[in-house]
């Protein structure tokens, strides 16, 4: 497969469709340097982007933690999502919408002058852990740790939060994994580096309280999955040697939808009725 750079295709960018290689930036771009830099990873299925809207919401609250005000309203993000999809004939595809600082009058850590730059982009993308879908996924336990909300503002996201996520995903997969799962600042089980994280016990629900990570929107939606079946959610802190007790595990993302755990460090998990029937109700949920 030809790399990002080099694809047949339509890019939106700040307000305009371009052809794929000829949307670029300069190197002298802000977020380049330093991280100034928000973003939304979205599924487009049958034509229909889901969650679209709360995507949007959560794109421009981003920038707003960032001191990065985004010159662009919901529905002028919506239309540009559309016009991708259209542009590119999908019906069903991953999209990736960016707002970044970009090149302009500073170069120094501060950068309030330089403009506000917006991208959307839109491929084709299979599942994002491949047959970890049905089989289940093997994580490693990351050495780094989930930061304190004192220290960064954890409810953004925005890329700087994972520079410790791509270090932490290439160290799992040098191990043979997947993907791997971060405890937090106080030694909390947190979430992997692109996923929320659910586990199981005795048919009730157990899943960590998001006060240092990304409360996921796909996260929220299988919470409300589970109380629709009327079983019981646990949203709580979770220390790592509770691992052993709990039965099975999924993790849950736009990307990562609802892709099954079979095993994090030396603690395995089976793939059961709960984790395969949650997987089928999301799959049915966003096609719907």
């Amino acid at each position: 497969m030809a790399g990002y750079d080099d694809r047949d295709g339509k890019i939106w960018m700040d307000g305009k469709l371009l052809e794929w290689r000829d949307a670029n930036v300069h190197v002298l771009t802000h977020a380049l340097h330093y991280a100034s830099s928000v973003f939304e990873g979205e599924r487009c299925y049958g034509g229909k982007v889901f969650k679209s809207r709360e995507h949007s919401a959560r794109l421009l609250k981003s920038g707003e933690l960032l001191d990065m005000p985004i010159p662009y309203t919901v529905d002028e993000i919506e239309a540009a999502k559309r016009a991708v999809l259209e542009a590119n004939g999908f019906s069903d595809a991953y999209l990736r919408v960016v707002a970044f600082r970009g090149a302009g009058e500073e170069m120094g850590v501060a950068a309030a002058r330089n403009p506000i730059r917006m991208a959307v982009a839109a491929w084709e993308w299979g599942s994002y852990y491949g047959d970890a879908k049905t089989r289940g996924a093997k994580l490693d336990i990351a050495k780094w740790k989930r930061p304190s909300p004192e220290t960064i503002p954890t409810a953004a996201k925005a890329a700087g939060l994972y520079m410790i996520c791509t270090m932490s995903k290439h160290a799992a997969e040098a191990k043979g994994c997947s993907d791997a799962m971060f405890l937090d600042y106080r030694g909390y089980v947190a979430e992997a580096t692109g996923a929320n994280i659910f586990f199981v016990k005795d048919g009730e629900v157990h899943t960590p309280l998001p006060d240092a990570f990304l409360n996921g929107l796909t996260r929220q939606t299988v919470i409300g999955l589970l109380k629709d079946r009327q079983i019981k959610v646990h949203e709580r802190h979770i220390m790592p040697e509770e691992l052993e007790g709990f039965e099975q595990c999924w993790l849950t993302g736009s990307a990562a939808e609802v892709t099954p755990v079979g095993q994090i460090g030396d603690y395995r998990f089976e793939v059961g009725a709960m984790t395969r029937d949650i997987a089928r109700a999301y799959e049915a949920l966003v096609r719907a």
